[in-house]
């Protein structure tokens, strides 16, 4: 069974090259397009990841970290926060509501890749030792 992952972004296109992307490489795909349907989403489905964009409408990406870092059911699932803002204050603010990843946006979708198979290999490797 592939690895499922969560695609959270309110952009269509991106959501849309993410999930061709990310199914390319073998993963079952699911997305949300706003905070609350990706709560709903995460609380629903058993997951391996989560990639969150920070800009959202309604919930904003922090939040919905925050959120998902506090469920007992989805505490433990990495999130990779995704964003076109660059400054340092906002990879902190991911980094303290719990995401494990920063990544920009224009990023090469090859970093994408690797940045999720390390977390996931990191994760496997915790269940592991668990």
């Amino acid at each position: 069974m592939s690895e499922k992952v969560l695609v959270v972004d309110d952009d269509p296109g991106i959501v849309r090259l993410m999930e061709r992307f990310l199914q390319r490489e073998g993963y079952e795909v699911i997305t949300a397009t706003n905070g609350l349907q990706a709560l709903k989403t995460a609380k629903n489905e058993q997951l391996e990841l989560i990639i969150l964009d920070l800009m959202l409408p309604g919930v904003d990406g922090f939040e919905v970290c925050h959120r998902l870092r506090s469920e007992p059911n989805t505490s433990g699932v990495p999130i990779v926060m995704v964003s076109g803002k660059a400054e340092e204050k906002d990879r902190e603010a991911a980094a303290e509501a719990g995401a494990d990843a920063y990544l920009l946006k224009s990023a090469d979708p090859s970093e994408l890749h690797q940045q999720v198979k390390e977390i996931l290999s990191r994760k496997s490797e915790d269940s592991e030792v668990s």
